[in-house]
């Protein structure tokens, strides 16, 4: 019998949170015939990354996962049922008619997803119960980079449709044309999504005196305000391209997940943020840039270093402290230019190590399996 499964979402950084639960969705509906409802708070930001998704629609049907818009003011559907699996997504705390409906049914495995770390303790946590009112157990399942937690998501067939795309060069020159990039004979082509950044002029100052031409290929975000005083014009068009030095900026419309991991294999280094594109960043293989989630007290660098420990084995002495000064400078609003000189030293090592860590983890289990194990063991 088929497992249905209910998926809360509230979209909390625009793209982050509504990124992950729509591929692990899509993903638990393709590859293991789960019934899949998304309840999500935010369909305007959903619609940016899928244009299928229709603002106006509280409930729809999108690419054969029903999709529920979990308003302010919820009210829970008198004909409802609760579903076999419930994830309550970075703890986005469930509605308390929701839960009463849980204490009904007579059993319902309640997970909590919780953010990616490399801290070790995750894997301490990773699938320990707690109990709830009602007699319920909620499970705390953590993603992560080790068989000790939840895996990583990516699609069974992810790593082959990299490799297809990136086999024929006319592929990834097509691609580039059909959003209006002209990539130049010994440019560097970098992605750029990430938070508001006070060092960002410092490193469109660094790519623009570099001795390489370089292409950033700007995604929509906080950053375009930046960007564009930096350039001295009042806002970014969209397809239109700014130039100073070795600097050329081309600013992207919105793009949908599949065009995302595309533009990522594209590049030769990839600026990315937050949870999703930081983990499509490591399937691209190509060397990255991640602008963490800042939080209070600055606990974020804490995450910060403990992925780097792990990412970091493997690398020699002068390239991991050169590759530590790049992402330091970039989160703790330090002045780039000299973190940006001595990452181009190093690029070719680095390239080769991103292919050989993205193998590495395509050897544990993804997250979407392991969550569908986890619920048969439970069960």
């Amino acid at each position: 019998m088929r497992a249905s499964w209910d998926i809360f979402c509230r979209v909390i950084d625009n793209f982050g949170d509504i990124g992950v639960t729509w591929r692990l969705a899509q993903q638990l509906q393709r590859e293991h015939d789960c019934d899949l409802r998304l309840w999500v708070d935010d369909l305007h930001s959903f619609h940016k990354i899928c244009p299928e998704v229709a603002v106006t629609l509280a409930q729809q049907e999108v690419q054969g996962v029903e999709v529920r818009l979990w308003s302010e003011h919820f009210v829970l559907p008198v004909d409802l049922s609760c579903a076999d699996v419930v994830i309550e997504a970075f703890a986005c705390q469930l509605p308390d008619d929701y839960i009463a409906l849980m204490q009904q049914k007579h059993r319902v495995l309640w997970l909590n997803l919780e953010y990616l770390t490399a801290e070790p303790w995750a894997a301490e946590c990773h699938a320990m119960p707690s109990m709830q009112n009602g007699g319920l157990k909620k499970y705390f399942f953590f993603p992560g980079f080790t068989d000790k937690t939840g895996g990583l998501l990516r699609e069974t067939h992810l790593l082959a449709q990299r490799d297809a795309f990136l086999g024929v060069e006319q592929t990834r020159l097509d691609y580039l044309a059909a959003l209006a990039v002209q990539v130049q004979p010994g440019e560097r082509l970098i992605s750029l999504f990430a938070y508001a950044n006070q060092t960002l002029p410092s490193f469109l100052a660094a790519l623009s005196q570099d001795t390489r031409r370089n292409r950033v290929l700007l995604l929509q975000g906080p950053l375009s305000t930046e960007v564009a005083r930096w350039f001295d014009v009042s806002s970014l068009e969209q397809g239109c391209e700014y130039q100073r030095g070795t600097l050329t900026v081309h600013c992207l419309p919105y793009i949908t997940q599949q065009q995302f991991d595309q533009l990522l294999w594209c590049c030769d280094l990839n600026c990315v943020r937050g949870e999703d594109s930081f983990v499509r960043a490591q399937w691209a293989a190509k060397p990255f840039l991640w602008h963490i989630y800042p939080q209070h007290d600055e606990v974020h660098l804490d995450k910060l270093a403990a992925f780097l420990t792990l990412y970091n084995k493997g690398l020699n002495e002068e390239t991991q402290q050169a590759l530590t000064a790049l992402w330091k400078a970039w989160n703790q609003q330090q002045n780039m230019l000299s973190a940006w000189q001595g990452f181009t030293a190093i690029e070719e090592t680095l390239q080769s190590h991103a292919a050989c860590w993205s193998a590495r983890q395509n050897k544990h289990a993804d997250l979407a399996t392991n969550l569908v194990h986890f619920y048969h063991d439970w069960l």
